[in-house]
C-alpha cells in the first residue's frame, strides 16, 4: 500500500489557518493607514532662521557641533520655535523641529490675515513693535521674524526691532509679543459684555435724530 507525502500545509481550521489571513489584514490596514510623520509634515510648515557652528574646548582639542534655531507652523494660526544642537546639521534641525512642535502658541488673527492690535514684545535685550495692517500691506519685517510670519499664515504686519538684532532674542522677543495678543471676543468673554459693546460705535460723535430734529 502506497503512502502519500505528508503536506506541510496548514490544514482548515487548524493550527496556523488564519495566519495568510491576518497577514493580508494586516497589510491592507497597514496600506489604508497614513503614517503619523507624513501627517505632520504636511500640517507644519517650518523654516530654518539660522544656524551656528559652535566649538567645545576639550582635552585632545576642539570639538565641533551645528546650532540650529527652527519656527513651526501650520498657517492657520500656530506657531512654535525651537532650537537644537547636535554633531551633523540634519540632526540639529531635527531636534529643533522637534521641541518647536512641542511648544505651539495660538495666535487669534484679525480675518485670518493680521493682528488686531498693535504690541510690544521684549526679551532680554531684544524689543519689536509689532502692528496690525490694512489688506494688501504684506509682510513688512526683517529676517527671524519674517520667518516667524510666514509660518503662522499672517499676511499684513509691520514689525520693527529695536533692540538687539540676535535671532534668538528677536524670535523670542516676537513671540512674547504675540502671546500678548488677543481677540476682542476674548476679552468681552472675559469681562462679560457684548463685543459690539468694545467696538466703537461710527456714530457716537453724532446727535441722535431726534434731539437734531428739535423733538
Amino acid at each position: 500500500m502506497a503512502y502519500a507525502p505528508r503536506s506541510n500545509a496548514p490544514r482548515p481550521g487548524g493550527e496556523g489557518a488564519g495566519d495568510g489571513d491576518r497577514r493580508r489584514g494586516r497589510g491592507r490596514r497597514d496600506d489604508n493607514r497614513e503614517p503619523r510623520q507624513d501627517r505632520e509634515q504636511d500640517e507644519f510648515k517650518d523654516k530654518l532662521v539660522t544656524i551656528n557652528r559652535v566649538a567645545k574646548v576639550v582635552k585632545g582639542g576642539r570639538r565641533f557641533s551645528f546650532a540650529a534655531l527652527v519656527v513651526v507652523g501650520d498657517e492657520k494660526g500656530r506657531v512654535g520655535w525651537g532650537a537644537g544642537k547636535a554633531r551633523e546639521v540634519p540632526e540639529a534641525i531635527r531636534k529643533a523641529t522637534e521641541r518647536a512642535k512641542r511648544g505651539l502658541i495660538r495666535v487669534p488673527m484679525r480675518e485670518g490675515r493680521t493682528l488686531h492690535h498693535d504690541v510690544i514684545g521684549e526679551f532680554g535685550a531684544g524689543r519689536v513693535i509689532l502692528r496690525s495692517a490694512p489688506a494688501g500691506t504684506g509682510i513688512i519685517a526683517g529676517g527671524p521674524m519674517r520667518a516667524v510670519f510666514e509660518v503662522l499664515g499672517m499676511g499684513d504686519v509691520v514689525a520693527k526691532c529695536t533692540g538687539t538684532t540676535n535671532p534668538h532674542n528677536m524670535v523670542k522677543a516676537t513671540f512674547a509679543g504675540l502671546a500678548r495678543c488677543t481677540s476682542p471676543r476674548a476679552v468681552a468673554a472675559r469681562r462679560g459684555k457684548k463685543v459690539a459693546d468694545l467696538l466703537p460705535n461710527p456714530r457716537a460723535g453724532e446727535a441722535p435724530a431726534t434731539e437734531a430734529a428739535g423733538v
